[in-house]
């Protein structure tokens, strides 16, 4: 099912958009302008990653982050057998078509119609098959606690205005004892230029400046957004949902790993972390 409703998205930062603008951007216009992005996006973003996620396999696969921290070796959410499974920011969905591959019952959320399709034709081509909803993830369009485990890589949080309504509406759908485990941009990367090289290495921004970081076009539509949020602040929002927080992973540079991505690159992986994982549970007042 694709329904047509604003929503979130996933990672990147490319196109033809115009030098970025900072000021403040509400949720309806964040919404509005990455949902444009990632239908206009799809097909070259695919054509550059889609390998290294796994879109075009029919198991689908789930990475975590640019550094290549796969579930199938972390395990970050346990056992899936079973269990209802929410992806906020599936993009073309290979995360939740590996997680059904594991006998979940998972769903893909995502705001770009464009790249939900292609997660239905990679589907139409057999393998597991995972419900797909165009919605946004400040207003999940599901009952209360309905979800033993919702994840997002990369998806939605970094790009919506209001990422604490996110953590809010994630408590209410997940069971007592569920996970919420999602990835970021590394907040203290927002300091740093877009950059894999040596430019990348020079601070730019201070780390408390939670300006959004805006691109328009030339006739001044805003095209694409990312919020800033600190680990303070994220921490604060997930404890602000009622959320413990047990664990936050900062994933090391793999030995040997060659591969850039954006910003992403061995040089900068040997300084700092470009990823940060939250991994985090509703309490449950039974246990």
């Amino acid at each position: 099912m694709v329904e047509d409703t604003p929503g979130p998205v996933a990672w990147a930062n490319t196109g033809d958009s115009h030098p970025l603008m900072r000021g403040s951007v509400d949720s309806k216009t964040s919404a509005a302008a990455n949902r444009r992005w990632w239908d206009a996006d799809a097909e070259d973003y695919h054509q550059t990653h889609g390998e290294f996620l796994g879109a075009g396999s029919e198991s689908g696969d789930f990475v975590w982050c640019p550094e290549g921290l796969r579930e199938e070796d972390v395990h970050l959410l346990g056992d899936v057998t079973g269990k209802a499974v929410l992806e906020i920011g599936c993009g073309s969905a290979p995360c939740s078509r590996w997680l059904t591959g594991q006998g979940a019952h998972a769903v893909g959320l995502d705001l770009s119609r464009q790249m939900l399709r292609r997660g239905q034709t990679a589907m139409a081509g057999g393998g597991p098959q995972a419900p797909l909803v165009q919605a946004g993830a400040e207003q999940l369009p599901f009952g209360d606690g309905v979800f033993d485990l919702v994840c997002s890589a990369f998806g939605a949080v970094p790009f919506v205005a209001d990422s604490a309504a996110v953590m809010t509406e994630v408590a209410r759908v997940l069971k007592p004892g569920g996970k919420w485990v999602f990835s970021v941009n590394h907040p203290m990367r927002w300091m740093f230029p877009d950059d894999p090289g040596p430019a990348g290495l020079t601070v730019m921004l201070s780390y408390f400046d939670r300006t959004p970081y805006v691109e328009t076009k030339a006739d001044g539509t805003v095209s694409y957004v990312e919020h800033h949020r600190t680990v303070g602040d994220r921490i604060r929002e997930i404890r602000g949902a009622g959320l413990i927080l047990e664990d936050l992973i900062e994933p090391e540079w793999p030995e040997g790993f060659e591969r850039e991505w954006g910003q992403w690159s061995p040089l900068r992986g040997q300084h700092f972390p470009g990823t940060a994982i939250f991994c985090s549970r509703k309490p449950d007042p039974d246990t």
